[in-house]
This record gives structure tokens, sequence and C-alpha cells, in this order.
């Protein structure tokens, strides 16, 4: 790698590195958000909200390392071309095939890294993080107790606490009802109480202090009623259903195993079909990538003496504009009106066909400019907003008589 190659890769590591963290972060405190407000309804721990947020990153990661990759490129190509380093190249000879060696290198990194994403570690973490939800909402994670509030463990148990202390370690004003084996129900006051780890994985233990204990007994009509310095409690956890296998959808099978039902022929025609989209799916939007050093270099010039920034505008839209009608296409093909082959990868024809015009016209066609039309309504556009601004006339007035 000589200089100019080193020189590349600084340029287009700092906006790719800076795109990445910045669009995991945006998309993460969109969700953190509603993963709280979700969490805080069902009454579990907030713990669980970092390890939901842990299992959708990579699905972020699916979509921000082709727009981390595109904008590094574009930036990069950007900044050499308003700073005149890129005249200088070209008069030396350097064409623009030569300066792509290293946004390609970028580019086939970052597509095995997003192939192993899309395929292989996105099903995973999607399935865990369905799981997570799903356990929430069950309890098996642990509800927690809200001080001053009648609390349900399953349906055999209620529990209301005055006050907590020391993180959970001290209770205060303790009332317990609860349903016995035999279906005898009980009643239980205390002053102080403690949760404690019993040898038995599926009870705990609630040990209990200067408290009241009232128990209703099929044989006597009069309840018994024990006054006590110290009672352990033992108290059975709820039984919660297992959730479901992985697979069930389509997210959350790996490239292989959507290759293989897709080719199954006993398989249900409707899991065929959504396995086909799915797989034809993921791999063009992996495919893709290889094309995107070409668009940002497209995309990147600006006409001379300009320093528009619609390129960038327009190499945002378009990704996300691709990638929605890859969704688009995606469900189309589930429902078996077009087959998955040409709902996916015409769409990725026509988006490819339209790159390498683009980019043949910047690299091959003295002053082309694939976007020179939509530059020029750009720029009067904006000659004409800042007319109608109020303050424009007397700031050109003020210009002009500077000069």
């Amino acid at each position: 790698m000589n200089s100019i190659d080193r020189y590349m890769a600084r340029l287009i590591a700092v906006p790719l590195i800076s795109t990445l963290i910045i669009s995991a972060m945006l998309l993460v405190l969109d969700r953190m958000l509603r993963l709280f407000e979700f969490v805080a309804t069902e009454g579990g721990p907030v713990s669980v909200v970092w390890r939901m947020l842990a299992n959708l990153l990579p699905e972020y990661l699916g979509l921000g390392i082709p727009i981390g990759l595109m904008l590094g490129v574009l930036l990069a190509f950007r900044r050499l071309a308003t700073s005149s380093e890129l005249d200088v190249l070209r008069a030396v000879g350097v064409s623009y095939t030569r300066l792509l060696r290293v946004p390609y290198m970028y580019a086939i990194v970052l597509a095995a890294v997003n192939f192993a994403i899309v395929g292989f570690v996105q099903p995973t973490s999607r399935y865990n993080y369905e799981q997570l939800r799903f356990e929430l909402r069950s309890g098996a994670l642990g509800a927690s107790i809200k001080v001053g509030e009648f609390t349900s463990f399953g349906s055999k148990m209620t529990l209301r606490i005055e006050s907590s202390q020391d993180e959970g370690r001290d209770l205060r004003g303790i009332f317990v009802e609860m349903t016995n084996k035999d279906g005898t129900p009980l009643a239980v006051t205390a002053q102080k109480g403690q949760f404690l780890r019993s040898d038995d994985p599926d009870t705990i233990i609630f040990r209990l202090t200067n408290g009241t204990l009232v128990h209703y007994d099929k044989s006597s009509p009069v309840p018994r009623v024990l006054t006590f310095t110290t009672h352990n409690l033992p108290i059975p956890l709820p039984k919660y259903e297992q959730f479901r296998k992985r697979g069930d959808s389509n997210i959350e099978r790996t490239l292989p195993e959507l290759a293989v039902i897709g080719r199954n022929r006993s398989a249900p025609e409707i899991d065929r079909e959504t396995s086909r989209s799915a797989f034809h799916y993921r791999m063009a939007e992996v495919t893709t990538m290889f094309l995107l050093p070409m668009l940002a270099v497209a995309l990147a010039i600006p006409p001379k003496r300009s320093t528009s920034m619609l390129g960038v505008f327009l190499s945002i839209l378009m990704i996300v504009t691709y990638h929605k009608v890859n969704e688009y296409a995606q469900g189309v093909g589930s429902l078996g009106l077009i087959d998955p082959i040409i709902a996916l990868w015409v769409p990725f024809s026509i988006f490819a066909g339209l790159t390498v015009w683009m980019y043949y016209t910047v690299a091959y066609v003295p002053g082309g400019q694939p976007i020179g039309a939509l530059e020029r309504v750009f720029a009067k556009t904006a000659k004409l907003i800042g007319r109608l601004l109020p303050g424009a006339k007397r700031r050109r007035r003020k210009a002009e008589a500077a000069r």
C-alpha cells in the first residue's frame, strides 16, 4: 500500500467510524426510551433493558454499516474534490478506478462483517430479544415489588410492603396473603422481612420478624392466630410456560436454514416462499455494498466552484429508499404474488445500472455530472429562498458596498 492508499484509508476511516457510532447511538436511544417504559410497565428489573438493547444492536448494524461505508467514501472524495486535491491526482494520471482500490478494501471487509451479522448473528439475537420480552411479560424474570402497592406472585400469593431500605434487603410493614398446598388461606403481617435463598430452586424463604400469622384451617371454624418473633415463610415460585423454539419466524433463521427450507419440496408452500424471500432479501442487501463505493464517488464530486451538499443528502435518500423497496419486495415475494428472485433482484439490477451509469459519467465523460441538473435546480431554489428571507436584500447591499 503506497502513500495515496494510506491517505485514502485515513480519510475514509474517520467519517465511517463516526457514522457507525452516531447511527447506532441514535437508534439505541430511540428504542431505549420505549424499552424503559415497557419494562417499567411490566414491573421487571431495569438490567433487562441493557440485555434487550444488546440483542437489538446487530439489527441496527445491518443498516448502519452500509450507510457508514457510503458516507465514509463520499465524504473522503468530497474533501479531495473541494480542496482541489482530486484535480492534482487526476492531473498526474491517477484515475478514479485507481482511487477506488482502498474503498473496495473497506467494502469487502464490511460486506463480510455484514454477511455474518445478517446471516448468523442477527437471527440468534432477535430470538433472544423476543425471549426476553416473553419472560418479562410472563414474570419469569422476576417482578419488581413496588412499595405501597399490592404485588401478585402467581395466582396464590399477594404481597404488600410499606417501605424498603438498604436496596431491598430490609423490608418494613409487611402483609402477605397466600394459599397453601391444601387450599387453606394464610395471612401474615410483620414488622420486618427479608428474602433468603433456599436449597430448593423452586422455593424462596421469606424471613419475617415481629408479626402475627392467621391460618384458616378447614377442620376448625375459628382461625388459628400465632404471634411470632421470627418466622420463615416458604414461598413456592410460580411455574412459567417455556418460550417457543427458535425459527418460528424467518427473521430468526440463519441463511443456511432459510436455504434448506426454501429447497424443501415437502415443506408447506408458504414456508418455502417466505424462506426464499428472506434469503434473497439478505443476499441482495449484502451484495449492494459492492456498489456503494462507485455510487459514493458519483455523488461526492460537486460542480466546480460549488460546495453543495446535495450529494450527501441524495446518498442517504437512495440507500434508505432502496432498503424500503427491498422490504416491500420481500413482503410481496412472501405472499407468492411474485417470484422472490424477480421481486428482489430486478430492483437490484435497476439500482446497479443507475450506479454504474453515474460512475461512468463522472469517471469517463469529460466534465460529466450525473446530478448536474439537480445541482442547478438546487442552486436556483437556494437563491430564490435567500431572496425571500427577511433581511436578505440588506445583507446583499452591505456585501456589494464592502466590495
